[in-house]
């Protein structure tokens, strides 16, 4: 079952061509910086867009084809935008009640008091919709749009407008829509930081054209596409936690046999996590290196280099299944002579741990 697109969209001042297959399950964000088409696209799914000769399905469902097209309220989806557009004169009970009208009751999927204790929000029912907070307003705005039972969420940055603060409050949030509810969501974002905490695929955008779209770990680490090339350049990988350490507040987790230790201990053993390597904090060894304050070494084959600049090169390594970044100088590649191909040993010197 996927979310199949094909169109191309040409204006005075822009042109957008997209040709996608995504999985209709999961978090698929579609990054990318202002202008590159991002909204353009969520309009086009949301029937907002409608582009002559595109075509558009949803697991089988043909959206717009040929003379074909479902209009929006037709389509069974829910839109979440950057501002909240809740409204002002209702409380926040009858803003989650208003959406329900255009569903029957044996349509809902997620129940009004499902969406209302996902989102936190039991505590703000009989509040008025201005009086709340930005970071409330937004969770009300998010229990709306699972309250039409969508089979779809589409979301336009909807955390661009709230401080850092805020963001760190709704983010566990949309991370538990993810891990609680068996809805698709498109998240739109130029953040990389609610990218890496949330998606599982990842579309990169760039002026109206689609540079790559697959599973978020192998975007990241694509040599040939521009975020393997940040300064804040990263790997993600999923583990398992496997034991926790309360005397040294440290934890272990496990990903194809290899152990890993962060800090912390706050997750239970069992608990599954992204862990996020940044490529600055990866360095590399001809051997294995004893007497080391070093926790996470492990045995790592180079997969491919390219230089960044006359200063540094960016390294991709596997990690038994997982791939990983490094940055190194070019001179430390020259002085260890490292090649495709070679065995070494990757150090990591910090770990987070993305819950």
């Amino acid at each position: 079952m996927s979310l199949d697109i094909q169109f191309n969209l040409q204006r005075a001042d822009f042109a957008l061509h997209v040709d996608l297959s995504l999985p209709a399950t999961g978090i698929t964000a579609i990054f990318g910086p202002s202008g590159s088409g991002k909204t353009t696209l969520l309009r086009a799914i949301a029937g907002l867009e409608h582009i002559p000769g595109g075509e558009i399905s949803f697991k089988g469902q043909a959206w717009q084809q040929d003379t074909t097209f479902t209009p929006t309220h037709m389509r069974s989806i829910a839109y979440v935008f950057q501002e909240p557009s809740l409204f002002a004169h209702l409380n926040v009970r009858q803003n989650l009640q208003y959406g329900l009208k255009r569903i029957g009751e044996n349509q809902r999927r997620v129940s009004l008091d499902n969406a209302v204790a996902l989102l936190d929000i039991e505590k703000l029912l009989e509040r008025q919709a201005h009086t709340l907070s930005g970071g409330e307003q937004q969770r009300v705005a998010i229990a709306r749009a699972l309250a039409v039972s969508p089979e779809l969420l589409l979301m336009d940055e909807p955390l661009s407008s709230l401080d850092n603060k805020l963001k760190e409050e709704i983010l566990p949030y949309l991370e538990s829509l993810h891990k609680e509810l068996d809805i698709p969501i498109l998240y739109v974002s130029h953040a990389t930081d609610e990218v890496a905490r949330l998606a599982d695929t990842l579309v990169i955008l760039k002026s109206g054209e689609i540079l790559g779209a697959g599973p978020i770990q192998e975007m990241l680490t694509r040599l040939d596409l521009p975020l393997s090339h940040r300064k804040d350049a990263e790997t993600l990988i999923h583990a398992t936690v496997t034991s926790t350490d309360a005397e040294f507040d440290l934890t272990s987790m496990e990903c194809d046999g290899q152990l890993f230790t962060v800090s912390g201990n706050t997750l239970a053993p069992g608990t599954r996590a992204r862990l996020r390597i940044a490529a600055q904090d990866v360095s590399i060894t001809l051997d294995k290196q004893t007497g080391t304050s070093i926790q996470n070494i492990f045995p790592a084959t180079v997969i491919e280099l390219q230089e960044e600049g006359n200063a540094q090169v960016m390294i991709k390594l596997q990690l038994g299944d997982n791939p990983l970044l490094a940055r190194l100088t070019r001179k430390s590649v020259q002085e260890l002579s490292i090649t495709p191909g070679m065995q070494v040993y990757a150090q990591i010197k910090s770990v987070a741990v993305l819950a």
